[in-house]
């Protein structure tokens, strides 16, 4: 498989409520979607570095630097067999994972269309519905946010995920549990606090809590094996894990109970595949985790649960959740009971909405041989 060309779109969409976590507000997003053209056939794919470097040193500015001047020149010189060439072909570049990531789920979209089959049945997903969950950002008072969670469980999702940070986290746990005693519930602290907090988390383990995700430092894993020995709930390593090595040296450590999984960190499809089956192996459930995508990025989110370790609702939640207005049709949407189906289409099983993304594109670049 050749990649011919290469298009590089930057877009901007108003989100439909602002997200707050313990690092960053956002209220729009901007992000680089990809069209690869493999063999005469279009793959799509989104990036998922965001503006500012809060979640990852990868930024909208690196990713793009990095895909034109790096990444762009090794695919172009490469023939690949399958796209899980893709990956090692750009191993002489350091990091950059979300950057490789966006050119190797391009190339899994446009091989899933060459086959004729869907992106999971390439993959090897092996259900054909998935569960989901949501999460919700940090609001301006409790009260909005046991209202939202009511009105996201009146939905069907299947799992709640509130964002916490120090001077909001134990007595807002504690009132949503007073609330809803009974639904499955996590917290997510994006590596807010340290070591010195251990008390903290001893008095979240009263609250039966799913999980608690990445409290620790975002390149941590020694710390959360220490603390993870000292507390009941399980902890969920997300910013730490951007590798196999790092999952391997995770589980061996004890350094957490469950993966969360976003296949940009980790730098693409077939690592992310790879993490899961290894997980999966040692009896650790692992989960597919969002970054506000918009819809291209969640129908790989979609694919990508498929696989049978993806064993917990995940992130991928419906389109009308998200921005003011979406890319793809028919919109994602979550039955009744929080479960979607995995699309049966060829690639990711959606179309573009061509005109919705040329509305919405702050620049273009197609780069060619």
């Amino acid at each position: 498989m050749k990649i011919e060309q290469l298009t590089i779109r930057e877009l901007r969409l108003d989100l439909k409520y602002p997200f707050e976590t313990s690092f960053a507000r956002v209220t729009a997003q901007q992000f680089l979607l990809l069209e690869a053209r493999v063999d005469g056939v279009s793959g799509h794919s989104e990036c998922v570095a965001d503006s500012e470097p809060g979640y990852s040193y990868e930024t909208v500015r690196t990713a793009d630097h990095v895909i034109r001047d790096f990444l762009w020149p090794l695919a172009a010189a490469s023939d690949y067999a399958h796209p899980d060439e893709v990956a090692p072909s750009f191993a002489r570049v350091r990091g950059h994972n979300m950057a490789k990531a966006a050119i190797e789920m391009a190339v899994w979209d446009a091989f899933a269309r060459l086959k004729g089959k869907p992106l999971a049945g390439v993959l090897g997903g092996t259900r054909s519905r998935t569960v989901s969950g949501v999460s919700i950002g940090i609001q301006d008072t409790v009260e909005q946010l046991i209202e939202k969670i009511g009105l996201e469980l009146s939905r069907g999702y299947r799992r709640i995920k509130i964002k916490i940070k120090p001077g909001w986290d134990l007595e807002v746990v504690k009132r949503v549990r007073e609330r809803y005693p009974d639904i499955p519930l996590m917290v997510d602290a994006n590596s807010a606090y340290t070591l010195e907090d251990e008390p903290l988390f001893r008095d979240l383990d009263r609250f039966g809590l799913m999980m608690i995700e990445q409290p620790l430092a975002h390149d941590d894993i020694r710390d959360h094996a220490i603390l993870q020995r000292k507390i009941s709930t399980p902890i969920c390593l997300d910013e730490s894990v951007h590798s196999v090595a790092d999952a391997r040296l995770a589980i061996e450590m004890g350094a957490c109970r469950i993966i969360n999984i976003k296949a940009g960190r980790v730098g693409g499809l077939s690592s992310a595949r790879d993490i899961a089956a290894l997980a999966e192996s040692h009896g650790m459930p692992v989960w597919c985790g969002g970054m506000l995508e918009s819809g291209v990025g969640r129908a790989h989110n979609i694919h990508l649960s498929s696989l049978s370790g993806f064993s917990m609702p995940g992130d991928v939640a419906a389109s009308e959740r998200y921005f003011t207005e979406e890319i793809i049709e028919p919109p994602v949407t979550v039955d009744p009971d929080g479960s979607l189906p995995i699309p049966e289409g060829e690639g990711i099983g959606f179309a573009l909405r061509e005109d919705v993304i040329r509305r919405h594109t702050l620049c273009e670049t197609t780069l060619s041989h």
